[in-house]
């Protein structure tokens, strides 16, 4: 495995590229989309 957390990514040792987005680059070239969960700002409660 490569960290660069600096350049918001990594190398797994399956050689995925996972990046800090959540965002994905499998060796075959597929692409995952970045899969990010909502956040506290963005979650309404019903009053």
């Amino acid at each position: 495995m490569a960290s660069h957390p600096e350049q918001g990514w990594s190398l797994l040792c399956n050689g995925v590229l996972l990046f800090e987005d959540t965002g994905e680059l499998l060796p075959d070239g597929q692409i995952i989309a970045p899969h990010r969960p909502l956040g506290t700002d963005t979650i309404m409660t019903a009053a």
